[in-house]
């Protein structure tokens, strides 16, 4: 699967999903694993995009750091997943980075980004 943020000029942004490749999930374990949950949108709006291919047996969201906000986001709208993170920071920016976090570290793991 392939999800990345768009930013807007307003801070708001949307998640887009372009590629989706999945067996189907019924009864099976779920692993999702993002190195950075912000507001947790991202990772909700991916597993309900597998839940279209089953129901699994039991769901897992791994990521490096989480804010606070994003852990909150994803127990009231995938109440079922199990939630692993390695450290929770409290704020979000107004741009949605975890503070102190990485910025957007999580977008540029591979390199810099060829659009804007």
């Amino acid at each position: 699967m392939s999800a990345y943020r768009r930013h807007h000029k307003d801070g708001t942004f949307e998640i887009n999903i372009e590629y989706v490749s999945c067996p189907r999930l019924d009864d099976r374990v779920l692993i999702l694993c993002d190195p950075m949950l912000a507001t947790g949108a991202s990772m909700v709006k991916v597993a309900k995009e597998l839940y279209r291919y089953g129901t699994p047996a039991q769901t897992h969201l791994v990521s490096a750091i989480a804010s606070a906000d994003g852990i909150q986001y994803v127990r009231r709208h995938l109440p079922q997943a199990h939630i692993w993170v390695g450290a929770v920071d409290e704020e979000l920016t107004a741009k949605s980075y975890i503070v102190p976090g990485l910025g957007d570290a999580g977008d540029l793991a591979y390199g810099r980004k060829l659009q804007e």
